[in-house]
């Protein structure tokens, strides 16, 4: 009998999997933006840290875009313009993350623990 894997059986992992990454939460968390304004302010690290390399932010757009949480609208032009937007599953997806911050926000109170946890 074939074994299926952890995202298949379990709703709990598959939604982890979906969200793994640095990035992603806060791609979504910011909603439709296009991709020079995501990689110039949004994601910009805590002070001292880097912002984002411009691979690892297609990557973590490409895959947001495949499991359906973001879409991306390409508008044919010279230079390109392309802007990513909440798809109807990205929406939803919102309060789940506003859920998680607001958590963070009671039981992580402290700037340094706030801090540590994001590294």
């Amino acid at each position: 009998m074939a074994k299926m894997s952890p995202a298949r059986t379990c709703p709990v992992a598959a939604f982890q999997k979906m969200i793994s990454g640095k990035y992603k939460l806060r791609i979504v968390w910011d909603g439709p933006r296009r991709y020079g304004e995501i990689r110039s302010g949004l994601l910009r690290g805590a002070s001292g840290s880097a912002e984002i390399t411009p691979r690892v932010l297609s990557r973590e757009l490409k895959a947001l875009t495949m499991s359906g949480l973001i879409d991306r609208k390409d508008f044919g032009e010279v230079p390109p313009k392309v802007e990513y937007r909440l798809t109807r599953k990205g929406k939803s997806f919102v309060p789940v993350v506003a859920a998680i911050r607001e958590w963070g926000e009671r039981n992580l109170g402290e700037a340094t623990a706030l801090a540590d946890a994001a590294e």
